[in-house]
């Protein structure tokens, strides 16, 4: 078993920045990937960012903020972070952070075993 817990979230005005970690326990050997999802009310949870966290292959971001958001992992904490900057009132949302097995990459919901309770990230404008 793998247990992630998110920090970091709060209220921002628009063009704040955040930062959120999510910190890994358990078997982490188990997992290969740790990624970053959201989910606005009334929305389906989507993918934002994911990367291997043994390295080997390219982070992935969601075109939707690649430009704003930065992925990245401390292996030596097994923490993952989510850098938010220009934010939007459309990143409002639960941010959660999620891990999967395997050495394949995927933002697809189900190839994730490993969920936390999600961190509130609220942007006014």
């Amino acid at each position: 078993q793998v247990q992630l817990v998110e920090s970091g979230g709060g209220s921002v005005q628009t063009g704040g920045s955040l930062r959120l970690s999510c910190k890994a326990s358990g078997d982490i050997d188990s997992i290969g990937w740790m990624s970053w999802f959201r989910q606005a009310p009334g929305k389906e949870r989507e993918g934002v960012a994911s990367l291997p966290i043994r390295g080997g292959r390219e982070p992935y971001t969601a075109s939707s903020v690649k430009d704003r958001f930065i992925v990245s992992h401390d292996s030596a904490k097994n923490t993952l972070f989510l850098e938010m900057n220009s934010l939007k009132p459309e990143d409002t949302a639960m941010y959660y952070c999620a891990a999967k097995r395997g050495r394949d990459g995927s933002m697809a919901l189900n190839e994730h075993r490993y969920w936390g309770q999600g961190t509130q990230v609220t942007v006014s404008s």
